[in-house]
């Protein structure tokens, strides 16, 4: 047999390696995430304890039970939150968050524009799919977006959709396009679908995908009885 190859040793390495380095890629950005939500309330908490009694809790100070008591922390209070928002006490308590946050001028305008995307992620559009590719960074690739909304253009009245395209692996950061509703390429996926697609960076897909802008249908023809 012949020695392999060191290219084909490297690339089947690197392959090998590319999905465990992907999803360490994802897991730490979540995990950091939750757990800096946390940690300014659970740091200087541990530190008391671990000064109050040295002996017993000093390994509260290590860095890494830290970071693991705020994940575990923040991750109760985002279970805790579902519960309550589906019972009335937790609808109500929401409803005065709210409220208060409309008064605060720069707060309210980010809080009321991230509530409506999460909402209209949630739901399904009226005419137009969800989920949709569309040219993007030209018109020889596709990108997957969201249609958050669609309008008309002033004076033609040609139907414009707003697309949300999310950058792999980390959807939170992406761009927002403006794009004719014929340039765009329905899906039938689901949002969980194209999120898995994203994140994954395309490992994670159906086996077939649509790509090119379906065809305009022709228009009907005139009813030539009806005009005898």
């Amino acid at each position: 047999m012949r020695p392999p190859n060191l290219q084909r040793l490297f690339l089947t390495g690197l392959l090998t390696l590319l999905p465990i380095w992907l999803t360490w890629v994802v897991v730490k950005f979540v995990f950091v995430l939750l757990s800096d939500i946390s940690r300014p309330l659970i740091g200087p908490m541990l530190q008391n304890l671990a000064l109050a009694q040295p002996h017993a809790l000093g390994w509260l100070n290590d860095a890494w039970v830290q970071t693991a008591l705020a994940l575990v922390a923040t991750v109760a209070v985002i279970l805790l939150s579902g519960v309550l928002a589906r019972r009335v006490v937790g609808q109500t308590l929401l409803r005065w968050f709210e409220s208060l946050i409309r008064r605060i001028p720069l707060a309210s305008t980010i809080y009321g524009s991230a509530r409506q995307l999460l909402d209209i992620l949630q739901t399904k559009p009226d005419g137009t799919q969800r989920v949709v590719l569309v040219d993007f960074p030209h018109t020889e690739m596709k990108s997957i977006g969201f249609v958050t909304k669609v309008m008309r253009e002033e004076g033609s009245g040609r139907e414009l959709a707003a697309v949300y395209v999310p950058t792999t692996p980390n959807p939170t950061s992406g761009y927002l396009e403006i794009v004719p509703v014929e340039k765009i390429t329905p899906t039938d996926w689901s949002v969980d679908q194209a999120m898995s697609f994203i994140i994954s960076g395309g490992a994670v897909s159906p086996a077939t995908i649509p790509f090119s802008v379906p065809a305009a249908k022709p228009a009907a023809a005139p009813d030539k009885d009806a005009h005898a």
